[in-house]
């Protein structure tokens, strides 16, 4: 009989709360094993694994600051090391610090353009080197596409405003990201976008207000996170897709906003 293969394993940033784990959740139901990412949610984090176990995923949590190359640059190996193997990586975790042009400084852009941008190149760089190590052993040979990257990005991207300034240019350098890093991890690793619209409400918003923002896309409805998850997955799971980005936002980037969501 035929050994069957142990199930691929994703490293799910930003896993601990919110989007994040509701991605983890959804990839565990859908049979991956789960390396739940936090910096400093640790008993969320630890408890995004249970819940993952529960829906018979096997999951451990992994703490890095994305912001520190050196220990973005431990982050893989230490998954490696615990699940043997490494096959995806979902760039969720991100810093949302509000600028705009005229507070707009160095200290503020290079601090989202190290967790949000730099931590995801260097972990699909270390990707490509674990997918080329595995085809060198023969362990994946024939398996065009199994290995991937998914970069979460943000409507806004299609539909700028200046608000949140230096986030957003730091999801506008992850978005040309995934062009180069489709082409130049490519035939190994894939390398895909996913834009949500306004998703999960946050301490800015009033329920009310998230509500009624929630309404305004052509859909009457923006993104839920379960959509969103469900997005991650197809993605991960479609060996034919790199180099592009969904956007699951209910059509918002084809609605002019002139201010971001929280500061409408």
């Amino acid at each position: 009989m035929k050994p069957v293969p142990p199930s691929p394993v994703v490293l799910v940033t930003g896993a601990a709360r919110r989007l994040g784990r509701e991605i983890a959740l959804a990839l565990a139901a859908g049979g991956w094993r789960v390396a739940v990412h936090y910096r400093s949610s640790e008993q969320d984090a630890i408890k995004t694994v249970a819940d993952c176990a529960k829906l018979a995923g096997a999951a451990a949590h992994f703490r890095a600051d994305l912001s520190d190359e050196t220990e973005v640059q431990g982050l893989l190996p230490q998954v490696i090391a615990h699940f043997g193997q490494i096959d995806a990586v979902v760039n969720n975790a991100s810093t949302f610090e509000h600028d705009n042009a005229a507070s707009f400084g160095f200290a503020a852009f290079e601090k989202h353009m190290r967790s949000n941008t730099g931590a995801a190149i260097v972990l699909a760089q270390a990707l490509h080197a674990h997918a080329l190590a595995r085809q060198a052993t023969g362990a994946v040979a024939g398996q065009t596409g199994r290995f991937a990257v998914i970069n979460l990005l943000d409507q806004k991207l299609w539909n700028p405003n200046p608000d949140f300034f230096s986030y957003t240019l730091s999801k506008a350098a992850l978005e040309a990201a995934n062009t180069l890093l489709a082409m130049a991890l490519a035939p190994q690793v894939r390398v895909v976008g996913v834009a949500p619209g306004l998703t999960l409400t946050s301490h800015l918003l009033s329920d009310e207000k998230f509500e009624a923002l929630h309404k305004l896309s052509p859909l009457g409805r923006s993104s839920s996170a379960a959509d969103v998850a469900a997005t991650v997955k197809f993605a991960l799971e479609n060996s034919s897709i790199t180099g592009t980005t969904l956007l699951v936002d209910g059509g918002q980037h084809l609605m002019k906003f002139e201010r971001d969501f929280s500061l409408m």
